[in-house]
């Protein structure tokens, strides 16, 4: 009877509204923490791709930088900078320098146009009279 009686009282302990407030109260907490576990997860997965992206990313620039520094350090960046910038020339070479129409004007008539401003048919008559 005894035994009986202790069966008794673990059913009804299974069944009380205590145990099952419990039960769900506790089934809860491990389904919200899984829950933050698995979005944790997400969130650092997430990161390292793009931690990953910004590396490859980095890479290509870095690559990108040694062949710009690889071209200034060679002969030809030093050539080709010798001779736009500072106006240069090799040994041996001859240059040629072709100019701007606007830059070749005739003196004569700049320094009249400024003293005396022309109107548009006299302008003609001199463009094609004085050359």
């Amino acid at each position: 009877m005894k035994r009986e009686q202790k069966q008794h009282s673990i059913k009804r302990f299974f069944s009380s509204p205590l145990f099952v407030i419990c039960t769900s109260i506790l089934a809860c907490i491990f389904i919200f923490s899984y829950i933050r576990s698995y979005k944790k997860e997400y969130d650092i997965k997430k990161e390292i791709k793009e931690l990953e992206y910004e590396v490859q990313s980095l890479e290509h620039k870095k690559i990108e930088s040694l062949e710009i520094l690889e071209y200034v350090l060679s002969e030809d960046f030093v050539e080709e900078k010798a001779r736009t910038e500072l106006q240069l020339k090799k040994p041996g070479e001859q240059v040629v320098r072709i100019l701007n129409p606007k830059e070749d004007t005739n003196i004569e008539g700049d320094s009249l146009e400024k003293t005396f401003p022309l109107n548009n048919p006299v302008h003609w008559w001199y463009y094609f009279t004085h050359k």
